[in-house]
């Protein structure tokens, strides 16, 4: 994640630990509980039903998986609890379709996790989000594709963005911390200005904006993906509106997710605006160090499968029907795939190996540029720096 908000408008924000924290001497004394050694965000798929039918789902799948029964879920809970994972993300499919996901979030909150729901928001209503908020859930991430035309047609469910929207506003008006969820294509990139509109008018402090990964139906859609003057012109106007809504008063969080070239390119904005905290993000950006797949984030699917990140599902590193998650992730076996993504850097090939900027992107998407090179050291063709831009000899 690349916090917009955080690097061009020098904001504090409540998940800097997870991206500066255990580096940085500015935190906050509140926020240095968060500093210790790195553990895995763990995204949790926990359940592949879901009542809608995405055109960019990521995880999409055929058939009924074998889904981790109750006492799986609550040994897998625990085990990530005793590993020390920070956050523990339920997603699906759609996770509120699973029967018994609140006592799940329940024993995940008891047992000292921070608990977060990626979410279509159909299924929130007033009676959920009581049971929510007296959980302790920290936040919901709402998807949200564009105006309503858009997002229904995104979603394949017309009136879909009114009850998304109608779960958004029974979040907020029960005082849960909601933000908005986007994946960026070519068919809704004309809609950010109205997303950023909605943001403002409904008080919605935080939004993600995700680059599409070919994976799961996004893999249908690659031709829908955005070229690298549309990322540029995209990510310039996400600044933009950004810096519109601080001066508003309304400083909202604003997050791009799936690209960590756009840490570099917004540097070399601010350098060209001669903005005198250039110096101090490209040191955030290093302290971040980019992609995080296979050590600062990893997924366990609806059957147990270990995967390095969400996005990656044709690269399975274990399953915790057989391995403990801790066993799996702290304990990699020599030269297998999590060994090999630690050090990544050494690997990359193509204009990543001599890119100036490699120890702040991490060699950016593997599993993007696997699905369109076949190798997953490859170039990840969502990079959008110009040869010149990534030249280690330019100053």
């Amino acid at each position: 994640m690349i916090g917009i908000s955080k690097l061009y408008m020098g904001q504090v924000e409540a998940s800097d630990p997870l991206r500066y924290g255990r580096h940085s001497a500015k935190l906050p004394s509140h926020l240095l509980q968060f500093s210790a050694d790195k553990k895995p965000v763990v995204v949790w798929n926990v359940t592949s039903a879901c009542n809608l039918a995405c055109t960019h789902c990521y995880a999409a799948t055929k058939g009924t998986p074998d889904e981790l029964d109750t006492s799986e879920a609550l040994a897998l809970i625990d085990d990530l609890a005793d590993f020390g994972c920070p956050v523990l993300l339920f997603s699906g499919g759609e996770p509120f379709m699973r029967p018994g996901i609140l006592d799940l979030a329940h024993h995940a909150v008891s047992k000292g996790l921070r608990v977060v729901f990626s979410t279509n928001g159909t299924l929130i209503d007033d009676a959920l989000t009581e049971q929510i908020k007296e959980i302790g859930v920290s936040y919901v991430g709402i998807s949200i594709d564009g105006s309503e035309a858009t997002h229904d047609r995104f979603r394949a469910s017309p009136g879909a963005y009114r009850r998304s929207l109608a779960g958004i506003r029974a979040c907020r008006e029960a005082g849960i911390k909601v933000g908005l969820r986007v994946t960026m294509t070519r068919d809704n990139i004309a809609d950010i200005p109205a997303i950023f509109d909605l943001m403002e008018a409904e008080h919605i402090p935080r939004i993600c904006l995700y680059h599409l990964v070919y994976c799961g139906r996004g893999a249908d859609i690659t031709s829908r993906d955005l070229t690298p003057e549309q990322r540029r012109a995209t990510l310039d106007l996400i600044i933009d509106r950004t810096a519109q809504l601080h001066a508003n008063g309304f400083p909202a969080e604003v997050l791009t997710v799936d690209n960590h070239c756009d840490g570099p390119y917004l540097y070399l904005r601010m350098q060209r605006e001669g903005n005198p905290r250039a110096d101090e993000v490209m040191a955030l950006l290093r302290m971040n160090g980019g992609n995080s797949t296979g050590h600062g984030i990893g997924c366990v699917s609806w059957d147990g499968t270990v995967y390095p990140d969400q996005f990656w599902r044709n690269q399975p590193v274990g399953n915790v029907r057989q391995t403990p998650f801790s066993k799996i992730w702290g304990e990699p076996a020599p030269g297998s795939l999590l060994a090999q993504l630690r050090t990544k850097k050494e690997r990359v090939t193509g204009r990543c190996e001599n890119c100036r900027f490699l120890d702040v992107c991490g060699g950016n998407f593997r599993a993007r540029a696997e699905a369109a090179t076949g190798d997953i050291w490859g170039v990840d063709p969502a990079c959008y720096l110009t040869d010149e831009e990534i030249a280690p000899s330019r100053p």
